[in-house]
């Protein structure tokens, strides 16, 4: 079984919605979850009394999305709000990622697994910085679609050339980030123009709606055009007497397709054997594809625990010395010589922060190097060493075992969030000198 991009009642689209405050933003989302038809009438009911408690005789459908008191109060998104909706043609799971600059980590929570983001702008405004962080979000967390909804049509009299500018504005920056699919629709969310209907003020534009658009993208990758990656997440041995020498190692395929008789290489060790069995639901299968949750049985009686990584096809090289572009979250700054530990699919070893490599700066794309540190919202370069070696892939080949945590080891916060490899290939290197940490007994 294989993953097609048709649009069928039964396909998933994930996607992530993110703008700057004061962009319409839930607005947006209130929208097309009530003119999809997706909003219970107890909901609705809430959502009309608490507008007529703010003074506001029409219901306000951002308040639809803005679940916390704080947001409400602030008339602002804070944190990740996960919505599901379902039309005839498709099922939806919409990250809707805040606004404020404050909270731009948050986007990376809800762009990590995205198959598409939503940039939203102000049509008055145009591009802004926000707008550009969330550009350069989106690329660096290699989301293979991305929208510009340019809203508040409205209040610019629809003008088409106001929106045109703006879409070449972003659709040149997005290029330059090495974005490839990107589709800008002109709406205003307060008026419902080209958000789920048709606008009947912009003639003049020809393209689809919003929701025609998420409709029809294509989501999905096939399976079998990947490598196999299958991070052990438990070893089950019953030793029953029904099942006296059961061996087998549960988790979720990554990616790839795994099947009876395949050649894999169990990593960092580096055995080799290959798929004796596989048993999903309780029964035996000759085949599993991502992202299945199954149990693998290898033909040779190896050494596999928890956080060992079963491969097919092209594995790769196990390593201590890892070079990734990461997103700081944290309030406390990253510096060089920093303790760690490091989360990679279910793996976690320490580590140290031997180097800072430099800082991309958004604006310009330009890297900064001789940075001391990386702060919150921060984009850089890192070097890392780890205790054990891991087998990671790069983040451009592979988003779930390219992928990475950093944890504070005293008290299990997440600092950063680390993508295997370089971020963009059209950034352009400053001068500076870079800092380096003492590894210590760490690793």
């Amino acid at each position: 079984m294989t993953t097609t991009p048709e649009t069928t009642a039964t396909s998933l689209l994930r996607f992530a919605t993110a703008g700057s405050v004061d962009d319409g933003k839930s607005t947006l989302v209130g929208r097309l979850l009530h003119d999809s038809k997706s909003v219970l009438a107890d909901q609705l009911e809430a959502v009309e009394h608490a507008s007529r408690n703010r003074g506001q005789e029409a219901p306000d459908l951002a308040l639809l999305t803005d679940g916390l008191r704080a947001e409400r109060e602030q008339g602002i998104t804070i944190d990740v709000a996960y919505r599901y909706f379902a039309t005839a043609r498709r099922r939806f799971i919409l990250a809707d990622t805040p606004g404020h600059v404050q909270y731009t980590r948050n986007m990376v929570t809800g762009a990590s697994t995205a198959e598409l983001a939503v940039v939203l702008v102000d049509a008055r405004n145009g591009v802004v910085e926000q707008t550009r962080r969330h550009a350069a979000v989106a690329a660096l967390l290699r989301v293979p679609h991305v929208v510009l909804a340019v809203n508040k049509m409205d209040l610019v009299e629809y003008a088409e050339p106001v929106f045109a500018a703006i879409a070449a504005e972003f659709t040149s920056y997005a290029a330059s980030l090495g974005v490839k699919d990107v589709v800008a629709v002109p709406i205003s969310a307060l008026a419902g123009d080209n958000v789920v209907e048709p606008s009947a003020h912009m003639d003049w534009y020809g393209g689809p709606t919003l929701l025609e658009h998420l409709e029809t993208v294509p989501v999905g990758s096939d399976p079998s055009n990947e490598p196999a990656r299958f991070p052990v997440q438990y070893v089950i041995r019953p030793q029953t007497e029904a099942h006296p020498d059961y061996r087998g190692y549960a988790g979720q395929l990554a990616s790839g397709v795994l099947r009876v008789g395949d050649p894999v290489t169990v990593l960092p060790s580096g055995h080799t054997t290959t798929v004796a069995g596989i048993d999903a639901l309780g029964r035996e299968t000759d085949i599993a594809w991502a992202p299945q949750s199954v149990t693998v049985r290898l033909a040779e009686d190896i050494d596999v625990s928890r956080g060992d990584l079963i491969a097919a096809g092209p594995a790769p090289v196990p390593t201590k010395d890892i070079e990734a572009t990461v997103c700081h979250l944290n309030e406390r700054a990253l510096r060089p010589g920093a303790k760690v530990l490091l989360k990679h699919t279910t793996r976690t070893v320490r580590a140290l922060v031997k180097e800072i490599s430099y800082r991309i700066d958004i604006d310009t794309l330009e890297q900064r190097s001789g940075a001391d540190g990386l702060d919150v919202n921060d984009i850089g370069h890192v070097v890392l060493r780890t205790a054990e070696p891991l087998a990671l892939d790069s983040y451009t080949d592979n988003r779930r075992t390219g992928s990475f945590l950093l944890i504070d080891p005293a008290d299990g916060t997440t600092l950063t969030a680390g993508m295997a490899g370089e971020a963009f290939d059209t950034v352009r290197a400053t001068t500076g000198d870079t800092g380096s940490g003492d590894e210590e007994d760490w690793v």
